[in-house]
């Protein structure tokens, strides 16, 4: 039987497109491939270069949530598996047997690309006698595998063998795990050891596991062979057990010739989870393309049952050893920078976020009691046990708004999903209630002003420390004591009267003169800023003010932000102006962020000169919410998804597809004046979301358009909200 026409929509990126122009106005560009463009005959997802960078930390990471590895170092790095004690603490470099470079003696050309469709890397190497491949990826379905494939290609008739040389930088040592030889498994090498300190004093250092395919010194084309191929692997396991598995998975895999086919399948799966597309601007588009591709990487495949989510920290799980890249530790970086453009799409890899938060319960737990406070005390930097592991004492000690980023994050999942499970059997409400608890033994009552105070802290804004009333610490403080008693109602759980206490005479700093919020008690206006901090009360937090004050708090900030500070910061201002109907102004800030990207592979970098963490994923978060929040102006509320979408001029058309709400997924297309929806008949991938039926209301003409799953519903651009069909019919689980 044919497939229903919206399945093989839904199945057909091309196709998808097509009927989203076939059902509005004005037609969109189609190239000769699958994907939306921008009048340009080049496919955006391939990041292609015939020279290297000159600086290999902007080669391209591959990833799998697992595994992480920068192409051609001699070291990667696998989830989850620190060494150190406490502030040492910091991600355990493992060697790279893939650490392997193709070259012959003969001029060369040579192409390098990274195709984000798949995740793969390929250099190529092109002579007058042969064209020699080297593909190299981290395995998006087994991510305790990694690959390397060589491919040659005869050019001429000749009876002469060809061979190609495979240089290794690859060394079987570590400086942080005492690697000893195992015994060869299937052909393959086999080293064990484990890290040579523990992340808590008395705690087990984790085992590793490195089971490899030996690289032969170089490949030979045979005189009757027109081409051949060579496949090599590696697996990372933390058992000999599990890594003798993987290896015969990869094994086998090789020999039906699925190794492959099972990796790009996989990347296309998760891209038809999620497309962000636009035309009329060729950088942003591929701008976005690379930030989706590398926080995706972040994260372990949607089928992925055996392997712990170890987190995401700014620089990935190709950097973060020892001294660099903020050690591989996870911050708020992860909850409020990364996350949402991933919860928007991803319900099972948001809840991984969460599960990963609740594993560190003891640990917060711990951190609050040695402060002298109740509850859960979230670490700055945090790795496997949720241990403070900061290397400087006052971050720990001081950056407390990172209790409240904790808790934002799982209040959205709650909204987005309505999956009661996470906070049930899933301890989510543990988390909830004790950041509750320590938020009211860390405010202080102060009688002359009738409210509560939270003193001595350290705001986002860095430059300053041992503040009182941290403008966006009472914020965070405030809204996550107002979902603690949310979900204590939900739950049936005796809430504590002092949330609701505490979190209703919270002081909230704000000049009555000025009309805008000083950062902090005793901020004198226009001190200098580091980064995002006061601007981010209107998003994420979603602080209600007036656009004067909005307005006045942009203004405020703005000209005193550091020019050359971290990259997630003018994402924040732009959904600000964005937010006030100011696209333009919205879009010159963003356009600040492109110094930040570093070509040809589009891998960030912390600072626009370079320096800081690479692979910057918190400033690829924060762009990618400048747009996928910013231009379609989606607020995730507790009964409904507001949009008030608005396109700057050199965007024409905004494509996204695979927005997941209340177990729906649905695809939106922005045009100047008109919005199109298409609500998907698949479910979302949520765990143990129920679906629920939706419908648009407008919000200036109060129309009611109900979505009904393979129909288009297309109306003139207005803000408006997605709900439930009925509101008066509960999809809450009982």
């Amino acid at each position: 039987m044919p497939l229903p026409f919206y399945k093989r929509l839904i199945n057909d990126e091309k196709l998808l497109v097509q009927y989203f122009a076939s059902i509005c106005v004005v037609h969109l560009i189609f190239p000769s491939g699958n994907h939306l463009t921008m009048a340009s005959d080049s496919d955006p997802y391939i990041f292609s270069t015939d020279t290297l960078p000159p600086d290999p930390r902007f080669l391209p990471p591959l990833a799998n949530g697992l595994l992480g590895w920068r192409v051609y170092n001699n070291i990667m790095h696998m989830g989850g598996v620190y060494n150190g004690e406490g502030g040492h603490c910091h991600r355990a470099d493992v060697p790279c047997p893939l650490a392997v470079k193709i070259a012959v003696e003969e001029p060369a050309q040579h192409t390098y690309s990274l195709d984000t469709h798949t995740g793969i890397f390929t250099h190529t190497l092109s002579t007058a006698n042969v064209t020699a491949s080297q593909s190299l990826y981290a395995h998006r379905y087994y991510s305790n595998l990694m690959v390397m494939e060589v491919l040659l290609v005869r050019q001429v008739a000749s009876e002469e063998p060809i061979t190609v040389n495979l240089v290794s930088s690859f060394t079987p040592e570590s400086k942080d795990i005492f690697f000893e030889s195992a015994p060869d498994y299937k052909g393959g090498r086999h080293i064990q050891g484990q890290t040579t300190a523990a992340e808590v004093p008395g705690g087990s250092c984790p085992s590793v596991h490195l089971i490899w395919t030996p690289i032969t010194p170089s490949v030979t084309l045979l005189p009757e062979q027109s081409q051949s191929r060579w496949g090599f692997i590696l697996v990372l396991a933390n058992s000999s057990e599990s890594a003798e598995a993987s290896f015969d998975q990869g094994l086998s895999l090789m020999a039906t010739g699925n190794l492959r086919p099972s990796h790009k399948q996989a990347w296309k799966e998760l891209w038809l989870e999620s497309k962000v597309e636009l035309t009329g601007s060729e950088s942003l588009s591929k701008a976005l393309i690379g930030c989706m591709f590398y926080l995706l990487s972040a994260f372990l495949s949607l089928h992925d049952a055996s392997n712990p989510f170890g987190g995401v920290s700014p620089g990935g799980l190709s950097n973060g050893g020892d001294g660099q890249d903020y050690w591989g530790h996870v911050f708020w970086d992860q909850d409020i920078w990364m996350y949402p453009g991933i919860a928007l799409f991803y319900p099972k890899l948001a809840r991984a976020v969460l599960e990963y938060r609740v594993r560190t319960i003891d640990g917060a737990k711990d951190n609050a009691q040695k402060q002298g406070y109740k509850g859960l005390k979230f670490p700055w930097e945090s790795a496997v046990s949720g241990r403070e592991v900061c290397p400087n004492d006052i971050y720990g000690q001081q950056e407390i708004h990172i209790n409240g980023d904790v808790t934002l994050a799982f209040q959205n999942y709650l909204y987005f999903t309505q999956d009661l499970s996470m906070f049930t059997e899933g301890r989510g409400s543990e988390v909830i209630w004790g950041v509750a608890d320590y938020w009211v033994s860390r405010a202080t009552w102060i009688p002359e002003d009738q409210s509560y105070h939270i003193l001595g802290v350290m705001p986002p804004d860095e430059y300053y420390y041992n503040v009182n009333n941290s403008v966006y610490t009472n914020t965070v403080a405030k809204f996550s004591l107002q979902f603690a008693v949310e979900l204590a109602d939900l739950l049936q759980y005796p809430a504590p009267k002092e949330w609701q206490e505490v979190a209703e005479q919270i002081k909230i700093p704000f000049d009555e003169e000025s009309k805008y919020h000083p950062e902090y008690d005793g901020y004198i206006k226009g001190h200098p800023v580091k980064q995002a901090d006061t601007v981010m009360l209107g998003y994420p937090l979603g602080l209600t003010m007036s656009p004067e004050i909005r307005r006045n708090d942009l203004e405020a900030y703005e000209p005193v932000t550091n020019p050359h500070g971290p990259a997630m910061t003018w994402g924040m201002f732009a959904v600000g102006w964005l937010e006030l109907g100011e696209a333009e102004r919205a879009q010159h800030l963003l356009q600040k962020c492109f110094s930040n990207i570093q070509e040809p592979f589009q891998v960030w970098s912390e600072s626009s000169d370079g320096s800081g963490a690479v692979n910057f994923l918190t400033g690829m978060g924060g762009f990618l919410q400048a747009v996928l929040f910013g231009y379609t102006g989606f607020r995730v509320q507790k009964d409904c998804l507001d949009f008030s979408p608005l396109l700057p001029n050199d965007v024409s058309e905004f494509c996204i597809r695979g927005v997941s709400y209340l177990g729906n997924k649905m695809d939106w297309l922005l045009r100047t004046e008109e919005v199109c929806i298409i609500l998907r008949e698949q479910a979302s991938r949520a765990v143990n979301a129920k679906r629920c039926d939706l419908q648009v209301v407008l919000k200036a003409s109060g129309t009611k358009i109900p979505l009904i799953p393979g129909q288009p519903v297309t109306f003139p651009r207005e803000a408006g909200r997605v709900c439930k069909l009925d509101s008066t019919l509960s999809c809450w689980p009982l």
